[in-house]
């Protein structure tokens, strides 16, 4: 047996690891694990990969591999569990723009061998879509670091010029099969890809962001399955297309718990702003605020709580405080529990990532489908920064922008305590008819100093 075939079944050991890794992440449980099991396919890949005859210079690798450990590391340690969403945008981008150095490489320095159509057409595809999720994804880090607007932004007709792009990308893409050696439409190409990536990604606002992730993980690995197939690399096609699959299944996930289609997602249409409600009409004299205190006082005789997570959470960094006051209504024999929405945050699992980190147990996190039938039955559900994953509008106003996606059923409660600054709507811009329910209070103020004020008044008595 010859050196390709032993690096073929090495191959074939990663993708067995890559399959069980992915297995091991669709729950929170076992995701650590998962995670470790990824990461040594991933190490044996890369090993196998530079045992192959066709490297040319170790010293550039070990190189490139030093300075992206050294970046890597520091990414790692320094990176706030609240800007994980940007993170992982910009780790997209990169993958993506490996894709598009791959394919340029390629290109560049083996012209006269790439003659085949099918080599040609996956050069093309994999500059198409990696220069798409390259720019796609950079514009969505911009978002979610507020370098520029969260809001959707456009231009009357950008739909049907994301279109035309597309159009021209693929006609490119043809021209290029017949003429290899005609550059100019290599960079074209290049560029109108690198555009339509910005055009899908800006119309779509703050509030669609997991969806988006979601997807342009998936182009990252579209992408890097094709430069596979370009440098004849099994493992680059095992691996893009587990990741391709699995982000495309993630989004059609976020798609459905955000009533969501997927095919606007795929051209960057999203949801309209909805009609414009006025926030008096709703509210009207109704909300009750409420104080740390009464709060307190409240939760002294709960039996069953149950907390509801949303950005806000993240964005005043309150997991740890949410953990303390869940420790401490433990010790007084109350039953507490966490409602995970799937979209909650900025990107899939943020929720999930962020009480991780508080080391809340696995155990007490539920997903909407296994928490909604309990609702009824919890004396005090705490709301705390979910907004439109907890508007009853969704269930009920058929005119509303945000009809037919599922909520987290909160109002079924006996009493809910919204911990919020203000009633500013949520990403939707939409008033939130829980906060004027009968059995709602709000607690008004920064969510974090909120909850360890609850705390310390239930300690006091």
């Amino acid at each position: 047996m010859d050196t390709s075939h032993l690096i073929d079944l090495g191959y074939l050991f990663a993708a067995i690891l890559f399959v069980l890794g992915i297995k091991g992440l669709t729950k929170p449980r076992t995701a650590v694990r998962g995670n470790k099991l990824a990461a040594a396919g991933m190490l044996i890949a890369v090993v196998l990969t530079l045992l192959h005859k066709g490297i040319i210079s170790y010293k550039l690798i070990i190189l490139g591999g030093i300075i992206g450990a050294t970046i890597g590391v520091t990414l790692a340690k320094r990176i706030e569990m609240t800007a994980m969403p940007q993170l992982v945008a910009a780790l997209n981008g990169f993958g993506g723009g490996s894709s598009v150095a791959i394919a340029a490489a390629e290109y560049f320095t083996g012209i006269g061998a790439l003659q085949t159509t099918i080599t040609m057409t996956a050069l093309g595809i994999t500059t198409m879509v990696g220069a798409v999720t390259l720019t796609g994804s950079f514009v969505a880090f911009a978002k979610l670091q507020e370098l520029i607007d969260g809001k959707p932004m456009g231009f009357p007709g950008m739909r049907q010029a994301n279109v035309v792009l597309v159009a021209l990308a693929f006609i490119l893409i043809f021209l290029l099969v017949k003429n290899p050696e005609a550059s100019g439409y290599f960079w074209l190409l290049l560029l109108i890809t690198a555009a339509l990536g910005v055009l899908l990604v800006m119309p779509i606002g703050g509030a669609d962001m997991p969806v988006v992730i979601a997807l342009l993980n998936s182009y990252s690995g579209v992408a890097a399955a094709s430069a596979g197939f370009l440098m004849d690399n099994n493992a680059l096609i095992i691996t893009g297309s587990l990741v391709g699959a699995s982000g495309l299944i993630l989004t059609q996930i976020m798609c459905k718990a955000m009533n969501r289609s997927l095919t606007n997602v795929l051209f960057g249409v999203m949801a309209e702003g909805g009609e414009a409600i006025d926030q008096d009409e709703v509210y009207a004299g109704k909300v009750k605020s409420s104080s740390a205190d009464e709060v307190a006082m409240i939760l002294e005789t709960a039996q069953r709580v149950v907390v509801v997570p949303g950005f806000g959470l993240a964005m005043a960094q309150a997991q740890h405080a949410v953990r303390d006051l869940a420790d401490t209504l433990e010790a007084n024999g109350v039953e507490v529990e966490y409602a995970i929405h799937p979209v909650a945050g900025r990107m899939p699992g943020h929720m999930n990532v962020l009480l991780a980190e508080a080391e809340v147990s696995y155990d007490k996190l539920k997903d909407m489908d296994e928490i909604n039938p309990t609702f009824e039955q919890t004396d005090v559900a705490i709301v705390i920064g979910a907004n439109d994953v907890t508007n009853p509008m969704a269930r009920e106003d058929k005119g509303s922008p945000i009809y037919g996606m599922p909520i987290l059923n909160v109002d079924k409660a006996r009493t809910v305590v919204v911990v919020k600054r203000s009633l500013s709507p949520g990403f939707a811009g939409l008033p939130n008819p829980l906060f004027a329910m009968d059995n709602t209070l709000m607690l008004f103020g920064d969510g974090k100093q909120a909850i360890i004020d609850i705390n310390a008044s239930l300690k006091e008595g």
